[in-house]
């Protein structure tokens, strides 16, 4: 019987470790203040970074106010919340060559709850 216990206590620790937390766009709003530093959350880009309102479901590199690098432009990615999350964890590792100077988010959670946050203003 303690064989088992112990299995099933493992098991349940297993689980517990990869079972999905839910997003929190409200941590994701104060985790975006490190992006805030170039981007905008409104509707018109700044000289330095696009703006990052309404990125779900546009095109990389589309906004007409905003001067990209050939490779972003180029890309071919549509954002979504899986392109952002690959992108915000290693902006030169998934898009080589893009002019952001970012090394990226190692953490998983973070970058979950920054993409809720940047769906909660997609609008």
């Amino acid at each position: 019987m303690k064989m088992i216990g112990r299995v099933v206590l493992g098991l349940v620790s297993v689980l517990a470790a990869t079972a999905p937390t839910r997003a929190d766009p409200e941590r994701g709003q104060t985790l975006f203040a490190a992006c805030a530093a170039c981007h905008e959350t409104g509707p018109a880009s700044s000289r330095r970074a696009p703006s990052l309102k309404g990125i779900i479901g546009r095109p990389a590199g589309s906004l007409a106010d905003f001067r990209y690098s050939r490779a972003m432009s180029q890309s071919g990615i549509v954002w979504t919340d899986e392109t952002i999350r690959k992108f915000i964890q290693s902006p030169q590792g998934f898009i080589p060559g893009n002019r952001m100077p970012f090394s990226g988010i190692p953490s998983e959670a973070d970058r979950a709850d920054i993409v809720d946050y940047l769906k909660s203003i997609s609008g």
